[in-house]
């Protein structure tokens, strides 16, 4: 499939967005009007760098306001667009952008939008250009894809034909389904984006909130489905309005993208399954589409590994050993692995660095990572140690694939011994229930489809937490079951400047047991330091939940909290913070599939009263 994308995605200039579009390895661009305009760079340079880059400039755009105008208006309209077209000659270019009007149009009358676009259709054709007709989703006239094929229909040119863009059909919640019926051919151009669902104009929705496939809630595995089957075996671009991205790294942008396209062609290509159709776009599918079974292991970081050790031994966790040429240490219990690092970790109190899931394949899934172009890690290792490779996620966190048969390999290096089981008496640490990642705000989407697709994991719906220091955004990607879950929380956007989002918004590991109780008592016998739960959050319970006395004398006494739902009871409890990081115990009954969402705002603001304590 050939890929484009609109260098109105991007920050920067238009020779750094050139740049980095051809380093991610798009096949072509189109030019934002724009950005030309501002460009140092004139149009024979412009198409002389695409040219030495590998880009083709595949769109000029956009040309609006055209159709439904007065006659005297119209003959202005006519030499602006020559205007146009001349330029687009010299920047060596063939297609451009007509949207349907949506501020000048005065007339409502689908003959005349017709015969105004074959004025300007015979005008373009002394230049070699081809027009692709859109419907913009708020045009004053024409607002749907439907409408505007009529149109193109009556206008009867070859020269003319259609944009499809996803935003403009999907946020008006129209059909797509008969894209299908418009033949390939007519079909000039294709433009994708992604988007939140929200309730808002659809002028602001598109103009700050659009982002990548895989990073919204469109079907657009669906929608590019409906193109493949027109015939349409064009190009394939991306025109996403938002705010971030502006800000963003233009580099990690672009590689955000062009993963966003692969992803969604091995989506499509799943969804069409054995229909020839599929070959019209030369879909290409992904390696290592399986299912992970749990967690292999989680890495803090720390400079300090004495402090975390403490705290691992007062939850129940066995010191399996050092390893034997690292300063790096395995704590067990039950099937949660905790690899405490102080390689590399100078000034680096403690933080969540890493984490590896265990999959049937490992190497399947280190090539659909590299096909999703995540950028390699690796640790160095001898030839006689297990070679331990994985790939950096955009928040920097570390990430791997394990296998049972790898597991063991590496656990040798810290001398475990083949078979060696953990205890697992009742109110023992059973597994890493899930671990919750925070974002800076500028990675939250590219993180969020980075997991989802990298790791196969599905996104469910968002939430939003309140906080002392705004609202924390918290999306949940997990497998079908359960056995991988991952938190992802973004710190309020325009606060990183004045607060260290780790800090602030620690990450954590949660830890699955049978007994939660039990585990509290021993680790208050043994020392440890729990995260103080205020009065009134008890008294706010027993307003919410039948809770006896006796049960509730016990949440009090150990600062345990509470949740249940229609299935079952949530109970847990949070560690004291040291450094960027803590560890959250938790008891799951009789099918509670949650994560005590209503508790959030307790734990965040506990957590900023003992932080601001410390500082004073």
């Amino acid at each position: 499939m050939r890929t484009s994308i609109a260098t109105v995605c991007l920050s920067g200039t238009l020779e750094e967005k050139m740049l980095a579009c051809a380093k991610a390895g798009f096949d072509g661009i189109e030019i934002f009007e724009q950005d030309l305009t501002v460009s140092p760079m004139s149009p024979e340079e412009v198409r002389a760098f695409a040219a030495r880059l590998g880009l083709s400039l595949d769109l000029f755009q956009p040309f609006r306001d055209f159709e439904g105008v007065e006659e005297e208006v119209l003959v202005a309209n006519l030499r602006r667009a020559e205007a146009k077209f001349q330029l687009m000659q010299r920047l060596g270019m063939d297609l451009i952008l007509l949207c349907s009007n949506v501020g000048t149009a005065t007339i409502n009358d689908d003959q005349l939008f017709a015969a105004q676009i074959r004025r300007l259709a015979d005008l373009a054709a002394q230049y070699g250009v081809r027009i692709a007709y859109e419907a913009l989703a708020w045009g004053k006239y024409v607002d749907t894809y439907q409408h505007s094929w009529e149109i193109v229909k009556l206008v009867d040119r070859d020269n003319v034909g259609l944009c499809i863009d996803s935003f403009h059909i999907l946020s008006r919640g129209d059909d797509p389904a008969q894209i299908a019926q418009i033949p390939g051919e007519k079909i000039f151009f294709v433009q994708l984006a992604d988007a939140p669902v929200l309730s808002m104009d659809i002028l602001s929705w598109s103009r700050h909130y659009r982002v990548f496939p895989g990073e919204g809630g469109f079907e657009l595995d669906v929608f590019l489905g409906y193109l493949v089957r027109s015939g349409y075996s064009g190009i394939v671009s991306l025109e996403i309005f938002n705010d971030v991205f502006r800000q963003s790294n233009v580099e990690l942008t672009a590689i955000d993208g062009l993963r966003s396209l692969i992803w969604l062609q091995a989506r499509t290509a799943a969804l069409l399954g054995t229909e020839e159709v599929r070959d019209n776009l030369n879909l290409v599918s992904l390696p290592g589409v399986q299912e992970a079974s749990g967690f292999d292991f989680a890495e803090i970081r720390t400079e300090d590994p004495e402090l975390i050790a403490q705290m691992l031994a007062q939850l129940g966790f066995s010191f399996l050993g050092q390893h034997r040429r690292k300063p790096v240490q395995l704590w067990c219990a039950g099937d949660a692995r905790i690899i405490v690092n102080s390689q590399r970790s100078r000034a680096v109190t403690a933080s969540v660095s890493g984490l590896s899931i265990q999959v049937p394949d490992p190497s399947a899934g280190r090539a659909r990572a590299s096909a999703l172009l995540a950028k390699p890690v690796s640790r160095h290792h001898t030839k006689d140690e297990q070679e331990i490779s994985g790939f950096s996620a955009p928040d920097a966190t570390e990430v791997f694939f394990g296998s049972a048969a790898l597991t063991a390999a590496w656990e040798a290096e810290f001398g475990v011994l083949p078979g060696t089981a953990q205890p697992t008496e009742k109110g023992s640490i059973e597994s890493i229930d899930h671990i919750n990642l925070a974002q800076p705000w500028q990675a939250f989407d590219e993180s969020v489809l980075f997991y989802t697709s990298v790791l196969n994991l599905e996104a469910r719906p968002g939430t939003e937490v309140p906080s002392p220091m705004g609202l924390v955004r918290s999306q949940v990607l997990r497998t079908a079951d359960g056995g991988v879950r991952l938190a992802l929380n973004i710190v309020p956007q325009g606060l990183e400047a004045t607060i260290d989002r780790h800090h602030e918004y620690p990450e954590h590991v949660a830890l699955r047991t049978d007994d939660v109780v039990a585990l509290a008592r021993r680790a208050q016998a043994a020392g440890m330091e729990f995260l103080q739960v205020p009065a009134n959050y008890y008294e706010d319970l027993v307003a919410r939940f039948d809770i006896d006395e006796k049960s509730l004398a016990t949440l009090k006494e150990l600062n345990l909290l509470y949740d249940s739902d229609e299935h079952g009871v949530f109970l847990h409890f949070y560690t004291a913070t040291v450094g960027n990081m803590f560890f959250e115990v938790l008891e799951r009954r009789d099918g509670y599939d949650g994560y005590g969402a209503p508790n959030a705002p307790i734990r965040l603001a506990a957590q900023f009263e003992h932080n601001r304590f410390n500082r004073s």
